[in-house]
Parts: C-alpha cells; sequence; structure tokens
C-alpha cells in the first residue's frame, strides 16, 4: 500500500488474542472465531478466479477481500455477499439470474467475531451514474455534459444512502452484539485528470464530478460507521493511478474492456489483495491505539 506499512500477520494476531476493554465497544477476535461477509459485488469479486460459493449467480470469488483476510487472521470465513445486492438485501432475499441469497443478515449469530459490510453503491445507483454518463460523454468529450444534465440529480444519491446504512448497522448490532463491525469503503475508479476517454468513456469535466460523488458515498459510510461504533476502512485514499484508466499492470480496478480476470468498473484480484490489507491494518491499528488507553 502507499504511505504507510501492514502491519506483519504476527503482530495483528498478537493483538487480536490480547482483546480490550469491554468499554472501548470493541468485541474480542482471535483466530478459529467467526468472521461473516456482507456486501455487493466490491465484496464478492465477481470474475475474479475462482468463482465459488452458492448461489452461483452471487458470483463470488475466493480472492476475494474477506477470503484473504479470513485466510491471514485464520477466522471461519462465513461470506455471503452476492453482486448487485442493495442495503435492502441484508434483510430480504435477493433474486439472482442463478439461485436466490437468502437475507445477508441470517448468517449473523451471537457468537459471530467480526462482520465486515461493503454495501451502499448500488443504493446509491453509481452502475446507472456510470452509464448514463458515458452516453453523455460522446457529446462532448471535452466538456462536463453529464454534470450539466444531471447534477442536481445525482448529488442527492450519496445522502439517501444514510437512513438505509443506519438501519442495517443497527440489524447488525442486535444480531452479533458481540462482533467487531468494520464498514469497508469503495475503491477508486477515476483519475482526477485527464481520463482516457474512449477507453473509459467519461468526459474530461465530469471527472471531477463523478470523483465527488464517490468519495460523498464513502464519507457516509464512514459518517455512520463511526455514529453506530464501527470501524472505516477507507479503500479509496491512495487510489490514483489505480484507477481504471492506469496501465494493466497497476490497476485495481477494471474499464470496460478488462485486461485482468474481473468483471468490467470492479476490483481485480490486486484490488482485493488492497482492500484486504487495509482491513487487516485497521483493525489491528485500532486495537492498538485502544490498548494505549486500558
Amino acid at each position: 500500500m502507499r504511505g504507510r506499512r501492514v502491519l506483519g500477520v504476527g503482530a495483528v494476531t498478537a493483538v487480536l488474542l490480547a482483546g480490550m476493554p469491554a468499554a472501548a465497544g470493541h468485541a474480542r477476535t482471535a483466530a478459529g472465531e467467526r468472521y461473516v461477509a456482507l456486501g455487493d459485488s466490491f465484496t464478492a469479486g465477481p470474475l475474479i478466479p475462482r468463482q465459488t460459493g452458492t448461489p452461483v449467480g452471487c458470483l463470488r470469488s475466493n480472492r476475494n477481500y474477506p477470503s484473504l483476510v479470513a485466510a491471514r487472521l485464520r477466522l471461519r470465513l462465513t461470506d455471503v455477499s452476492c453482486t448487485s445486492a442493495r442495503i435492502r438485501n441484508l434483510t430480504a432475499p435477493q433474486r439472482t439470474p442463478l439461485g436466490i441469497n437468502p437475507p445477508q443478515l441470517n448468517a449473523l449469530t451471537r457468537n459471530t467475531a467480526l462482520v465486515t459490510v461493503g454495501i451502499g453503491g448500488n443504493d446509491a445507483g453509481f452502475a446507472e451514474i456510470l452509464a448514463a454518463c458515458g452516453l453523455a460523454s460522446t457529446t462532448n468529450p471535452l466538456g462536463a455534459p453529464c454534470a450539466q444534465r444531471y447534477a442536481d440529480v445525482y448529488s442527492e444519491r450519496p445522502d439517501k444512502v444514510r437512513p438505509l446504512l443506519d438501519g442495517a448497522l443497527r440489524r447488525i448490532r442486535a444480531r452479533a452484539p458481540r462482533a467487531r463491525i468494520m464498514v469497508v469503503g469503495y475503491l477508486r475508479l477515476l483519475p482526477d485528470a485527464p481520463g482516457c476517454w474512449p477507453a473509459v468513456p467519461v468526459a474530461r469535466g465530469d471527472l471531477a464530478f463523478l470523483n465527488r460523488l464517490h468519495r460523498d458515498l464513502n464519507r457516509v459510510l464512514a459518517e455512520r460507521a463511526r455514529a453506530h461504533g464501527a470501524d472505516f476502512v477507507d479503500a479509496y485514499e491512495g487510489g490514483e493511478g489505480h484507477d481504471m484508466c492506469a496501465p494493466a499492470g497497476r490497476r485495481w480496478v477494471e474499464g470496460i474492456l478488462p485486461s485482468n480476470a474481473a468483471a468490467p468498473v470492479h476490483p481485480n484480484a490486486a484490488g482485493m489483495r488492497e482492500v484486504a490489507d487495509r482491513v487487516v491494518d485497521v483493525l489491528a491499528r485500532s486495537r492498538l491505539d485502544s490498548s494505549r488507553l486500558a
């Protein structure tokens, strides 16, 4: 990762085993305990080999960040993330082209020790926004046609996620009262400038608009995580140069025409490794910080 060092497995395990005072609001997590991963496609890892789990239509990878975190910390993973999931699918079944994913919160129990949740992008309509902006870019590749047409409508989308996430985090806490809860943000998709139209069909002037929407969504996720006593994992920071316009060997997310095995406009295996590093880093550092207060 850029700008910081991830703690080694030994250091992380030692901190996890040490536990924390109850007043700090964090659960004790140790090797062998239960870890449940909730979320959408940025958690599931569509088309990253090897696809695994049921239903097949969720397109989960055994190299997504939950799998990597579980292997590194030797936790027992239940991954119920699913491509195209919305926040409502935490409590309601999700129909996929190949099977039905039960309500994701069904995987939680009072014995769950760690929960990660990466969701909200579909509720904000990011796929719709990118499609509309891509189409608009053909009319003025150097201008800002998407912002001019849709700024008033799209700028409100991230804030509409707030009450949905509040309800979801309350339900997660009720079902898994001793769990450490971590809200995981979204990897950066686009550069600041000049972009790479038409390979990634976003007009040059719309890059700032779309990046602001992306940061606003991550800001809402971070705020609600803190409000509910959860950690926030910032996956956006440091993503410049690893976005969809980056060379194939440096990308953390794929473009419209993927160069690495992953779904278009989604994390690849390198992106999943980066997010896993950040989850482990936040988990370890926050425990270390809290242990100093004991």
